[in-house]
């Protein structure tokens, strides 16, 4: 057997594996939706869920409670007895639309250094809604714990689509956090 013969062989075996190959890839793009699994594509936010197996307690319990009042307040309090490494962690909720570090460019949303008594709508060059650059005032804790609290209820209009943190130790926890970037 020359090398010729190899060669055709080698030639007939690449080709089959080229059709298998190409055959399943363009089954796949077909019927996938090419090759996008949307159960496990970008970042996964906190969505409040309700318990399914009690509609008619927790519908009869509402309208008799009044909603439990936010306390930026209190929340406030709590972070004078945290680590700033007690948020670090939560922030990594925060990473995908904005950096930390001084002189770090703004992703989808401004850079976070130094938030704490910065002018809301602070960032030069960072584009905010004008509902936050007409909000005015600086970045009190207060105010951080109701707009990380609530975003779209503190500033109505704004471009952030976080829903916030609904637990007021997990948000004390980012504000200590935040309160340490100086």
């Amino acid at each position: 057997m020359d090398s010729f013969e190899l060669s055709k062989i080698a030639g007939a075996v690449l080709s089959a594996l080229l059709v298998i190959v190409g055959a399943k890839t363009i089954i796949d793009l077909n019927k996938a939706g090419h090759g996008v699994d949307d159960d496990v594509v970008g970042y996964v936010l906190e969505v409040e869920e309700s318990d399914a197996a009690e509609p008619a307690a927790s519908a009869q319990a509402a309208t008799t409670e009044a909603p439990a009042q936010f306390d930026a307040a209190k929340v406030v309090a709590m972070v004078g007895a945290l680590k700033a490494s007690d948020g670090e962690s939560l922030f990594k909720k925060c990473r995908g639309c904005h950096n930390s570090a001084k002189g770090e460019p703004a992703k989808a949303g401004p850079n976070l250094w130094g938030i704490v008594d910065r002018p809301k709508g602070g960032v030069e060059g960072f584009g905010y809604s004008s509902a936050m650059s007409g909000k005015g005032g600086a970045w009190t804790l207060e105010d951080l714990a109701a707009f990380l609290h609530k975003p779209k209820e503190f500033v109505p209009g704004t471009k952030m689509i976080f829903k916030g943190f609904k637990k007021d130790g997990d948000l004390a926890k980012i504000l200590a956090y935040l309160d340490s970037l100086k």
